[in-house]
């Protein structure tokens, strides 16, 4: 399975029209066939950065998928609705991503929701990371035995469960880098992060912000908020 990571500069009078095009238009037509669904649209939260920004992921079954749907958007019914969007948004910046191997599995494409019902909105601390170069194995691994495990242990900064792991596809954005989709379930462990210093000992030799350091030193949160009727919550 391969998934569109999409972030999008949307005109501020538009942003209304702009989420009802994925929620009336790009959800429900992706459900008529099985090449792809619509997993996440969030809007980045007030306050944590630049305004009018939306996020959408949508999985593709393989590769076919993906040329199918490419192919629909610049020639096909979804040419129509590809072009009323532009119309909304300043621009787009897509990566087409894959799956990490120890990435919590989020089942069939059948699976996923595509009726826009109306729900609480979570809120998701999406990180992207941009190993040294030759590190992105050592990361990936370090990540996954290391990093993961610790999110929702007792003594965790903060309380959050890695929902999708995803690397960007060479050729098909900035490579090498790692985004990890994390659901928060905590708000007041969140507010705690944003409002006080981070401890020494989840700092310190031994810690995973001290040893990843031989692995990466950038990477970038973003506090991202779904739509009441984001098909995954």
């Amino acid at each position: 399975m391969l998934f569109v990571h999409e972030v999008h500069k949307v005109v501020g009078k538009s942003a209304a029209q702009f989420e009802d095009a994925y929620r009336s238009g790009w959800m429900p037509t992706l459900a008529k066939g099985s090449d792809a669904r619509l997993l996440w649209y969030f809007d980045l939260a007030h306050g944590s950065g630049l305004a009018y920004r939306a996020v959408t992921v949508t999985a593709v079954e393989d590769a076919a998928s993906w040329a199918r749907l490419a192919e629909r958007l610049a020639n096909g019914d979804l040419q129509t609705w590809v072009r009323h969007l532009d119309g909304l948004q300043h621009e787009s910046r897509g990566r087409l991503m894959t799956a990490l191997d120890w990435s919590p599995s989020l089942g069939s494409l059948a699976d996923v929701p595509t009726d826009p019902v109306e729900h609480e909105p979570a809120m998701y601390m999406e990180d992207t990371m941009w190993p040294f170069p030759g590190k992105i194995g050592d990361y990936i691994k370090a990540a996954g035995a290391v990093y993961r495990p610790a999110l929702g242990s007792e003594g965790s900064q903060m309380h959050m469960n890695i929902e999708l792991a995803l690397q960007t596809m060479p050729g098909a954005g900035r490579y090498p880098e790692v985004t990890l989709m994390q659901k928060l379930s905590s708000l007041p462990r969140l507010i705690g992060l944003l409002t006080t210093d981070i401890p020494p000992e989840i700092t310190g030799p031994g810690s995973w912000m001290h040893e990843a350091l031989e692995l990466r030193d950038q990477w970038q949160s973003k506090l991202l908020r779904t739509a009441v009727w984001s098909p995954l919550t």
